[in-house]
């Protein structure tokens, strides 16, 4: 299989990279985005907890949303 064929933005039967886990990400490190913040703070908010703390990085936003959602069956 060429890495083409691999490529999900070229062949989506290949899967998707919205699957990758966050530890794996190359940016998790980075400062989470504006649409994080702002979807993280709505969840935390629909689920009466804290606002999430400014600092995460991507990856642990991402880690938070996905926790909320599952917590209020999103």
């Amino acid at each position: 299989m060429s890495a083409a064929s691999r490529n999900p933005k070229l062949n989506p039967e290949s899967g998707s990279n919205a699957e990758k886990d966050p530890n794996d990400w190359i940016t998790g490190d980075e400062p989470m985005t504006g649409a994080q913040a702002s979807y993280l703070t709505t969840l935390s908010e629909e689920a009466k907890q804290e606002p999430p703390p400014q600092n995460l990085t991507k990856a642990e936003a991402s880690k938070r949303i996905d926790e909320l959602k599952r917590q209020l069956g999103k």
